[in-house]
């Protein structure tokens, strides 16, 4: 009878126990998945090694071979041709001057909206969220010509700063969102015991509140660099003159200029990617940390 109880006592146990995957299922799964982000990574980054490898080749080296072919060749004088003879230099400035105040400015008037949205109750809040986040919606292109017509009346057309005030038009109502999600999470404690200690809303704001949403504006500011410094659209749309373009557009009569010489476009690319690579890299770490901070509530 104990025997016969024991049986039956390992069988249930054996019957309860949940099915765990086998070691060479498991290592055949493994390995299935990194063969086929290994080969997604190689197709994604080709397209990048083509880049820097045409860049660094002569154009005879490119005319006699082909874009595609193994090069025959090694020089920098095609970034030499871009950056001095191409205007590279003088756009990527420009685009530093427009990108990095608007960042600024954008994320500063952003915090502080979306800290008194989130923080207070104030009137009509969810509405001037929606009325934000519905002026995203709205495709660019049908705006390009009241933008254009509006910065010629104001008499800010063909000027940067005419680009700073449309980029930080168009972005505020986007960081204001994401930022609130931020901001609201915050607990109400935290807040109550800086009022107790005599701490007013600015003080509040920028000692307890812009700390504890670092990772978030961190995030923010490596994404707002990213479209800003990228941004074609609105670039062609309230500037005219060549030498205020910024390294976007610069590309394109970089293209008209050199037609075929792929060696010298495609050092002007680099150039143009570098500052955006080098932010992300730079901010790689808090802006995993933002992307964390919003999936876990």
């Amino acid at each position: 009878m104990t025997a016969t109880r024991t049986t039956a006592h390992i069988e249930t146990t054996e019957a309860a126990a949940p099915h765990r995957p086998a070691p060479r299922g498991r290592a055949l799964r493994t390995t299935g998945f990194h063969l086929t982000a290994g080969l997604l990574s190689a197709l994604w980054l080709l397209p990048i090694v083509l880049v820097l490898l045409t860049s660094t080749r002569t154009f005879d080296d490119i005319a006699a071979h082909g874009v595609g072919s193994r090069p025959h060749s090694f020089t920098l004088d095609g970034f030499r041709q871009a950056w001095v003879d191409g205007g590279q230099q003088r756009a990527l400035i420009n685009s530093m001057l427009v990108t990095v105040p608007t960042v600024l400015l954008s994320l500063g008037l952003a915090s502080m909206a979306a800290f008194a949205l989130s923080r207070y109750a104030l009137p009509f809040r969810r509405v001037l969220l929606l009325l934000m986040l519905g002026g995203n919606l709205l495709p660019p292109q049908i705006l390009l010509i009241p933008v254009s017509k509006l910065s010629e009346l104001l008499g800010i057309y063909d000027r940067l700063y005419a680009l700073i005030g449309v980029q930080v038009g168009f972005g505020v109502g986007f960081y204001v969102f994401v930022l609130h999600g931020f901001m609201r999470a915050i607990p109400a404690e935290i807040q109550q015991a800086a009022v107790i200690d005599g701490a007013n809303p600015w003080q509040i704001y920028r000692r307890v509140v812009l700390p504890l949403a670092r990772p978030a504006l961190a995030a923010l500011s490596a994404l707002s660099f990213t479209w800003i410094f990228n941004d074609l659209l609105w670039a062609i749309t309230v500037l005219r003159t060549e030498d205020r373009m910024p390294v976007t557009a610069s590309l394109i009569g970089l293209q008209g200029q050199y037609v075929s010489m792929w060696n010298v476009i495609a050092a002007g690319s680099v150039i143009a990617a570098a500052p955006t690579v080098a932010v992300f890299l730079r901010f790689q770490r808090h802006f995993v940390a933002g992307l964390n901070l919003g999936a876990v509530k």
